[in-house]
C-alpha cells in the first residue's frame, strides 16, 4: 500500500471481507462505502473483463480520489494493462442503491460490501469536525452538499430532542444532563466548534473516562447529522432486494447500534429483528449466515486502531 493510500484510509479486515464475497470474475458487485478505495481496489483485482463494480460514496473527497486515480496507486491495476472489470463510481448516499442500479440497468447483484462508520480520512481532516482532537467548526457532514451541520443541530434542537440523540445514538447515561448543559450554554454563546462542545461536555464527564465519553458524544451527533441509521436500514433492505440467490452481503460494523441492525437483517430479514415463522414454525429469512463473526487479529488492531471495535458479518441470499 502506498503512503497516500495509507494516509487517506486503511481498509479494515480487507482479506476477510473480500474473501467473504466469494467473488465471481464475471459477477456484479457494489462497494457501498468506497472511502479511500482499498476494498474496491482489491475486489476489482479479482474481477475479469466481464465483471462490474459500483463504488458508492457521498463525499466529494472520495470522488476526487477516483478522478485523480490515486486509489489505484501501487496496484497492478494502475498501469491499465491488467485485466479488470468495469468500475463505476456513484456519488450518492448508499440508501439509493436500488435507484442507481435501475439507472445502470442492473437487475441483480452478486455481492454487496459495506464498511460502515467513518473513514480515517474524516477523522484526520481537522476541517471536517469529526474529531475532538482538533478545534474546528462543528460540521460532521459526510456529504458537504447537505444543509444541516452538527452546530446547526446543537443550536436548533430542544432539550428533549438533544437528550434523545445522546441517549439513543451515544448510549450516554448522562444524556439529559448534557442536553440541559448545551441548552443553557447556547443562551449566552453559540456552540460552533469542537472545542466549544468539548468545553461543555467535559464538565460532566469523569476524567478517567473522558475520551471514551467524548467519543460517544461525537458519535451521537455524527449519526444524527447524517441520518446514518435511517440510511443504513434503507441500504440493507435494498441490498436484500438486489442480491441474487447465492449472492453475499458482507458488512463491517463498529458500534452496537449498527451491528444490531446488520445482525437482525441477516437473521430475520428486517432491522428490528422481528421473527416470522412459516406454517411449520420455521423462521423465515432471506439469508443464510456464513461463518462466525470475525474481528481483527492483534496485529491489525495494533497497526490500525480504528479496527479495534470492528466486526465482520457475512450472509448469503437464499
Amino acid at each position: 500500500m502506498t503512503l497516500s493510500s495509507a494516509t487517506y484510509h486503511i481498509p479494515v479486515l480487507l482479506k476477510e471481507s473480500i474473501e467473504g464475497l466469494n467473488v465471481s470474475p464475471d459477477g456484479t458487485y457494489a462497494d457501498m462505502t468506497f472511502g479511500g478505495g482499498g476494498h474496491s481496489r482489491e475486489l476489482l483485482s479479482r474481477l475479469g473483463a466481464g465483471g462490474r463494480l459500483f463504488g458508492f460514496d457521498q463525499d466529494g473527497d472520495a470522488e476526487a480520489r477516483v478522478e485523480s486515480g490515486e486509489w489505484l496507486e501501487g496496484s497492478p491495476l494502475a498501469d491499465g494493462n491488467a485485466a479488470r472489470g468495469t468500475f463505476t463510481f456513484v456519488r450518492s448516499n448508499f440508501r439509493y442503491l436500488t435507484n442507481w442500479m435501475r439507472y445502470y440497468g442492473v437487475d441483480h447483484l452478486d455481492g454487496v460490501l459495506a464498511d460502515l462508520g467513518v473513514s480515517s480520512h474524516h477523522f484526520d481532516d481537522s476541517s471536517r469536525g469529526f474529531s475532538f482532537r482538533f478545534d474546528a467548526p462543528l460540521d460532521m457532514r459526510m456529504n458537504r452538499r447537505a444543509k444541516a451541520t452538527a452546530a446547526d443541530i446543537l443550536a436548533r434542537y430542544d432539550e428533549e430532542e438533544l437528550a434523545r440523540v445522546f441517549h439513543v445514538y451515544g448510549e450516554l447515561k448522562n444524556a439529559r444532563r448534557l442536553a440541559s448543559a448545551i441548552v443553557s450554554r447556547r443562551r449566552t454563546a453559540p456552540i460552533a466548534t469542537t472545542g466549544d462542545l468539548v468545553a461543555v461536555a467535559g464538565e460532566l464527564l469523569r476524567r478517567d473516562r473522558e475520551k471514551k465519553e467524548l467519543a460517544k458524544v461525537f458519535q451521537a451527533l455524527r449519526i444524527e447529522v447524517n441520518n446514518e441509521m435511517g440510511a443504513l436500514e434503507e441500504m440493507l433492505l435494498a441490498a436484500t432486494e438486489m442480491l441474487r440467490p447465492g449472492g453475499r452481503l458482507v458488512v463491517i460494523t463498529y458500534h452496537s447500534i449498527e451491528d444490531r441492525m446488520v445482525k437482525n437483517i441477516m437473521k430475520a430479514g428486517n432491522v428490528a429483528g422481528t421473527v416470522e415463522q412459516d406454517f411449520y414454525g420455521r423462521i423465515t429469512t432471506p439469508y443464510r449466515l456464513v461463518g462466525k463473526v470475525t474481528v481483527p487479529d492483534d496485529s491489525e488492531q495494533q497497526a490500525n486502531p480504528r479496527s479495534r471495535s470492528a466486526k465482520l458479518r457475512i450472509a448469503e441470499k437464499k
